[in-house]
């Protein structure tokens, strides 16, 4: 409110100003006003901007919550936007984030998730991401630079280097409370080492730690070349795969459900938001359409368990 006020103000003094300017002799009454608002904004700017620095800083304290990220003014109006396909607090939430855990994110892409998980674990628990050399991928690059030029945000982020199938520790055994990926079992698979990523995020995580998993839905009877082909995976297999690693599946949501999504597409799930492969052809179609159809599934690493 009182940003705002200071706002209209401002605007109040600058056109009493262009009035003044036009006509000075005429309007000698406008330079009392003047100098009355030039005085209030001098006193309510600084009061403002530090009402502004409070909200800001409250966000990334002991009190954080998911609704205080997803609110702060560090995240774009693009990527806010996305938060009506995405449902990253109810996301979060079947998983169940904690504010005090030790998580994992795989395969972070352009940090759209890091930068809500980021700040809500900085205080109380550990963040880590992984990413590849920043000089095999312009992607690679731009996330390192995301997460380097906002200390206040990710500076407490550990980023651990990954080139698979060669180098793919993803933490120390039996060390992480919860492990995270967002849309890129797909990738994996088409790569060949799917199955690495999954025994390994088994080895990383505590007994009784979660393995969450979002990602685009096949329609069932799917062959794996056709998922490979399209972005979308089959439920059922990607099930069995996590399991075969040692993982029971202790939840299924349909939080990231999206009806509208026929899976049809001549460019696979790259054809609907946000990469709109086909440029402006159907453009406004597949806007419409929103992005795909996702699973979201919760996965535990068994306590009681040999392969411990």
């Amino acid at each position: 409110m009182r940003t705002q006020f200071a706002f209209m103000l401002k605007r109040k003094v600058e056109k009493t100003a262009m009035k003044f300017a036009q006509n000075p002799t005429r309007h000698q009454g406008l330079l009392k006003a003047l100098t009355l608002g030039f005085f209030l904004l001098a006193f309510i700017m600084p009061i403002s901007a530090l009402a502004d620095e409070s909200e800001q800083a409250k966000a990334f304290d002991h009190t954080t919550t998911l609704q205080t990220v997803l609110t702060s003014s560090h995240r774009s109006a693009a990527n806010r936007d996305r938060d009506k396909y995405r449902h990253p607090a109810q996301t979060l939430e079947f998983f169940g984030l904690r504010s005090n855990m030790t998580v994992v994110e795989l395969w972070p892409g352009g940090g759209w998730y890091t930068e809500i998980i980021a700040p809500f674990l900085q205080q109380k628990g550990q963040f880590i991401v992984t990413n590849f050399a920043p000089s095999t991928s312009k992607q690679a690059l731009a996330f390192q630079q995301k997460l380097a030029g906002e200390p206040k945000i990710f500076g407490k982020v550990k980023v651990v280097e990954i080139n698979p199938p060669n180098e793919l520790t993803l933490a120390p055994d039996n060390s992480v409370d919860m492990i995270l990926t967002f849309r890129n079992i797909h990738n994996w698979v088409k790569a060949g080492y799917a199955e690495q990523v999954y025994a390994e995020a088994y080895k990383a995580l505590k007994p009784g730690g979660i393995l969450g998993v979002e990602e685009h839905r096949a329609k069932p009877g799917i062959s794996l070349q056709e998922s490979i082909k399209t972005g979308y995976m089959s439920v059922d297999g990607v099930i069995a795969a996590v399991e075969k690693a040692g993982f029971k599946l202790v939840g299924k949501s349909e939080i990231n459900a999206n009806p509208k999504d026929t899976k049809d597409y001549p460019g696979g799930v790259w054809t609907l938001p946000p990469t709109l492969s086909q440029g402006q052809k159907d453009r406004q179609r597949f806007l419409a359409i929103g992005e795909s159809d996702r699973m979201t599934l919760k996965f535990v690493k068994p306590k009681a368990s040999s392969r411990n």
